[in-house]
Parts: C-alpha cells; sequence; structure tokens
C-alpha cells in the first residue's frame, strides 16, 4: 500500500445518521446504523478508528454493494482489536509508505488501523461501514488510507425518502444474528456478537422502502428516566436522550442533535416495551396515577416530536417482543386523545407475542413487512417534501 490519506471530512464521503461533528476530522458514531459511505477503486484500504469501550464485544459492520460482509472487531470484550500505528508503520515502511508517519502517530494510542482491502476486489465499488450496535460503545473515524492508485469515486447517492425511528434493542438489532432462537429466548452469555443493526426491522424496513434512516434507539430504554434498563442503576429514558447526538453517560459528555439537520417524512416510535421494568404499573393499575402520568409524559413526547416535524407521518407501536397489552392499549388511547390525521398507531400481527426472545433476521423481516405494506396504505404523497 502507498500513502494516500483521505480525510473524514472529505466531501466524496456521505454519513447518515446521527453522528457527532464538533470536529469535522474526527466524527462520533454513537447510534446503531450510523454508517459512512464511499465509493473507491483499488485493491487495498484501511480505516483509522478509536473505540471507546462500554461492554459487550464491540464491531463495526461493512457492505460492498450494498451486500453484507462481515464484522470489524474493535474490541473481543476484554482488548482492543487492530493494529496500533507503530505496528502499521513498520509494514508500510517495507513498501515505502513513511511519509503517512506524521498523520497516524498524531492520532495517539487509542487509534488502531484496521484493513478492509477484502472488501474492494478491484473495479469501483460503493463500501458502506456501519455501526452494529448501540451505545455499549462509541467509535471515532480518523481517516482512511488508500494504496497509491486508488481511486476515491464521487459521492454516493442520498434516497430521498427519510424514516426516523425511536426505539429500544428490537429496532437496534440486537441478538438478531441468532437466528437459530427464533420464537425463543436469547443465548445465555452473548455478550453482543449477534448483534447487528442490518438485520434490524428498521434498517430492513428502510431498504424496502428505499429510504434514508436515523435509528435513535438504544437497548434497555424506556420513556422516562428510572424506568427500564439503559444505564442501570441511574435509568435513563428516551425523553432524555432523544434530541442527543451523544447520549452514553459511561462514554463521556452528552451532546445535543440539531433537529435541523434531518426531516424525516415518517417518524416511528417503538418505545414502551421497557417501561415495565421495574413495575408494570400499566398492567397492575391502568387507571392509577403512575399510569396516568406515562400516559401524559407519552403524549407530550409525541406533541414534541410533532413540534419538530409538523409535516411528518408519526406511527406509534411496539413489537412482537412479548409484552403486557396494557402499554399497547395506552399507546392507542394517546393516539385517539391527540386526534391527528398524522399520528397513527400501528399493531403488528402478532404484535406483543411473537417470540420471548429479541427479534432475529427473520422475524424483522416479517416485521418490516407489514409496516412497509402500512405505509404505503398512507400514499405516496407522505414522501413529499
Amino acid at each position: 500500500m502507498g500513502a494516500q490519506w483521505i480525510s473524514p471530512a472529505d466531501q466524496r464521503i456521505v454519513y447518515t445518521g446521527r453522528i457527532e461533528f464538533r470536529e469535522p476530522e474526527a466524527p462520533v458514531f454513537a447510534y446503531a446504523c450510523s454508517n459512512f459511505r464511499f465509493r473507491v477503486s483499488g485493491r487495498k484500504a484501511a480505516l483509522v478508528i478509536g473505540n471507546r469501550h462500554g461492554y459487550y464485544e464491540n464491531a463495526l459492520g461493512a457492505l460492498t454493494d450494498g451486500a453484507y460482509r462481515g464484522k470489524i472487531l474493535l474490541h473481543d470484550g476484554e482488548k482492543t482489536c487492530g493494529e496500533t500505528a507503530g505496528q502499521f508503520l513498520l509494514r508500510l515502511e517495507r513498501d515505502g509508505a513513511e511519509s503517512i508517519r506524521e498523520k497516524l502517530e498524531g492520532f495517539g494510542p487509542e487509534a488502531r488501523i484496521y484493513d478492509i482491502s477484502y472488501l474492494l476486489e478491484g473495479g469501483e465499488h460503493e463500501i458502506t461501514i456501519f455501526k452494529r450496535m448501540d451505545a455499549c460503545h462509541y467509535f471515532q473515524f480518523y481517516g482512511m488510507l488508500l494504496e497509491e492508485g486508488g481511486v476515491l469515486g464521487e459521492a454516493p447517492e442520498r434516497p430521498e425518502r427519510r424514516i426516523e425511528i425511536y426505539g429500544d434493542s428490537v429496532s437496534c438489532g440486537e441478538v438478531s444474528e441468532a437466528v437459530g432462537c427464533c420464537g425463543m429466548p436469547d443465548p445465555e452469555g452473548h455478550e453482543g456478537i449477534y448483534s447487528n443493526s442490518f438485520y434490524s426491522y428498521s434498517w430492513i424496513l428502510a431498504r424496502k422502502l428505499g429510504a434514508e434512516l436515523h435509528d435513535v434507539a438504544q437497548g434497555g430504554i424506556a420513556l422516562r428516566d428510572g424506568e427500564g434498563y439503559f444505564n442501570e442503576p441511574e435509568r435513563i429514558g428516551m425523553l432524555s436522550c432523544y434530541d442527543k447526538t451523544l447520549y452514553q453517560p459511561s462514554l463521556g459528555e452528552m451532546t445535543p442533535w440539531d433537529f435541523r439537520k434531518y426531516r424525516p417524512h415518517v417518524v416511528i416510535v417503538a418505545v414502551g416495551q421497557n417501561d415495565a421494568h421495574p413495575e408494570n404499573y400499566m398492567g397492575e393499575d391502568y387507571e392509577g396515577e403512575k399510569a396516568r402520568r406515562w400516559r401524559a409524559e407519552y403524549e407530550r413526547f409525541i406533541r414534541l416530536l410533532r413540534e419538530k416535524y409538523p409535516r411528518a407521518q408519526i406511527v406509534l407501536t411496539t413489537t412482537i417482543l412479548g409484552h403486557d397489552p396494557a402499554w399497547d392499549r395506552a399507546i392507542d388511547q394517546v393516539a385517539r386523545e391527540i386526534g391527528d390525521e398524522r399520528v397513527h398507531h400501528f399493531l403488528y400481527s402478532q404484535n406483543g407475542t411473537g417470540t420471548s426472545g429479541h427479534i432475529r433476521r427473520p422475524e424483522a423481516e416479517r416485521m418490516a413487512e407489514e409496516m412497509a405494506a402500512f405505509l404505503e396504505s398512507l400514499g405516496e404523497e407522505i414522501w413529499n417534501d
């Protein structure tokens, strides 16, 4: 490999998702499905990545011309993977690439180099590098190396349709690769190795509809602080995260999102699944104070989204993962009380009864088919700007 350096700020690289760009040449990725795409000709390339490990195995996903090509392992749960700058430079120097030494060494010890030459196969290809998992880790993209003679092509086009999803682990594709466990509990001690946002219903839906996706989802999250599983024991809810770009307190500062950067045509709100932890007050006392307060907060959240996106279709739902139907009843009540023709309540055919474990790829496919059919029933005009 020669010494051709590509900056993350290069306009031929297309970014999708809520990504932190306070440092334009070192963007930070937190949300599942967030990604960057580029067209490239050549046979050798490498990424320079810094990873902030929280828990689980941490890996990126890679696509060549839209086809899934496997994971790029950043952290195996015990140690950071990839080559250090020093290790990589020793190998490059034998090929006469000393000129990039200063660039690589300037990133510090957290930077690792990951060879992605296996994705290229000669000719021009579109490569997508994406975040497989939620905020069990952040990664920072420092740049890319191409062999001398390699060419970065024109920027890939963006889809005209735009979707945004607010959800939990199901929307992230957590444990989606455990296809032998459809309808069953998760494999014990999986440590995130089966999690892949590419096989989430969220991204499958976006691909079916030819839409760009912002997946504002986090495993274990509930609507409100103090409920759900995210960030236990100091649980943080969607109301504290929905307007953030970085949102995992253990990995650094929480930063605000600028809603002007992305205007979805469709917003799917899939929260209410984890809210019964640690107490299922909606099922135990539907008219009680706690249940009424949740419905009021849920309505407030939907109205906040309506204020942000006055023209969008907003679809309220949960998932096929087993849960008390009282939460779907509450969501339906809120939808009716809002009384907005652009706010819909949607139930899957197996809503709350489809499985006792996370949603596997085949189950996610069925969910995406049902949601796509519902959105198509609303008419082509919902995609107009």
